[in-house]
């Protein structure tokens, strides 16, 4: 895709000048070998059953789907939901950090689709095959066994690769320009025969630098950086583009004839990953998000809110991290302590930064948005009192016919883990974790 290569090698750029600076600092949320590999993908499909049917292919990878986003929502919307497929295993993830952000249409939300291009648009994705049946059956034998032997193992790949791959078919110019109207990204999904990866977002140590760089570069990068604040301590996550660029593109009109064109779908994204946050932190986080806060006006509020260190983060209860007991604390004749908090200040523990593997789904629809044409960023057809369709966790559970994980249940089990193996390394009954103060954030 135009341009990604140039994003991969200025982020390799960064990484190393940063690593050179400071290796402990720069590998405190993974090694630089995880980071340099790591990758998201971005997927978008159109209905449930085909939610389903790629679930299937990711769990032969031991993809799980995490978290439930729903970007209808957000201050730039769009017309679908999305869970993340990836691994949930902490040393699983540091062996294969790969996650596929991946987003399924709401057809139904009179916000965006009417009675008659809803059943036109169900009517057409109903009729086109994303997943064969092929790929599908060794994908549930690969899931059930724990593998494939090497000629099936080929045939999964090579099906699956093409299953993603951008499709030279010609696109159906009349019924995309359509749903363009409502939404690039219901184009996107609805205006094609088949999914494809969007966008594939390597990690950068320093996403300021980057975003720089690239600009330098005579690059058209999206207005701003995606998340909260940089600088300090990092927390969750920051992200950014490139401006999705015009790629050919066969368009066939309403007279049937076929003619070169041009869409603008796949752009170029990257992320700088901080630290998780506790469910107090993530209120803090989303309230604040709620009041107005951006990276381009956090000055000291924010910081007043999330301290500019990450030992003070963990110790107001903010942050989710793992406890590691500091075995050769000389003894100065004072027993430690049953506080998390002043066992981390005596130096009795040392609390290490659990990664945020997760998204925010205000920061996704806004690189979605940002990467739409002007045209189509007025995209919401409905009135906005028109009726929202009910997409919730439960009901992406339903159409996935598998539970879908809570990220913060999976950070609140590292901290609980670890707390309690210090508990025992240093002979002290239950430790319960630091507790976040309520900040009230002005409206």
């Amino acid at each position: 895709m135009p341009a990604y290569g140039t994003l991969v090698e200025v982020a390799a750029e960064v990484n190393a000048e940063v690593m050179a600076a400071d290796p402990a600092a720069a590998q405190e949320l993974g090694s630089i070998e995880r980071v340099t590999a790591e990758r998201h993908g971005a997927i978008r499909v159109g209905t449930a059953e085909e939610l389903r049917q790629v679930g299937q292919v990711f769990a032969a990878l031991g993809m799980h789907p995490v978290g439930f986003y729903d970007l209808r929502e957000a201050a730039q919307p769009v017309p679908v939901v999305s869970t993340a497929f990836r691994p949930v295993d902490a040393d699983e993830l540091a062996a294969n950090p790969f996650r596929v952000f991946t987003s399924v249409l709401a057809t139904d939300d009179r916000r965006f689709f009417d009675a008659d291009l809803q059943r036109r648009l169900e009517e057409r994705l109903a009729r086109r095959e994303l997943f064969g049946p092929l790929l599908l059956r060794l994908a549930a034998r690969a899931e059930e066994a724990g593998g494939l032997d090497a000629e099936d193992a080929d045939a999964f790949v090579r099906l699956a690769v093409a299953a993603f791959a951008l499709s030279p078919e010609p696109v159906d110019a009349a019924w995309y320009a359509e749903l363009e109207r409502v939404s690039g990204v219901a184009a996107d999904i609805g205006g094609v025969g088949s999914t494809h990866v969007n966008h594939l977002t390597p990690r950068v140590l320093d996403i300021d630098a980057l975003y720089a760089r690239m600009t330098a570069r005579g690059i058209t990068m999206i207005d701003a950086i995606q998340g909260p604040p940089g600088g300090g301590a990092p927390v969750l996550l920051r992200q950014t583009s490139f401006r999705a660029l015009a790629e050919p593109r066969r368009m066939r009109g309403t007279d049937g004839a076929v003619s070169e064109g041009a869409l603008r779908v796949r752009f170029g994204e990257v992320e700088a990953r901080g630290c998780a946050l506790t469910p107090a932190g993530r209120a803090r986080y989303d309230a604040w998000l709620a009041a107005g806060g951006s990276p381009a006006a956090s000055g000291a509020r924010w910081r007043e809110l999330f301290p500019d260190d990450a030992a003070a983060q963990a110790a107001a209860g903010l942050t989710s991290v793992r406890w590691v007991p500091v075995t050769d604390r000389a003894r100065d004749g004072r027993a430690p302590e049953a506080d998390l908090g002043r066992l981390l200040a005596d130096g009795w523990v040392r609390a290490e930064p659990v990664v945020y593997e997760d998204f925010l789904p205000a920061s996704a629809a806004g690189i979605f948005a940002s990467n739409l044409d002007a045209a189509c960023e007025e995209g919401r057809a409905g009135a906005d009192d028109a009726p929202a369709a009910t997409r919730d966790a439960a009901w992406l559970a339903g159409a996935l016919g598998r539970d879908v994980v809570e990220p913060a249940d999976l950070y609140g089990a590292v901290s609980a883990r670890s707390a309690a193996e210090v508990a025992d390394a240093l002979g002290l009954p239950p430790l319960r974790q630091p507790e976040a103060a309520p900040v009230p954030v002005p409206a």
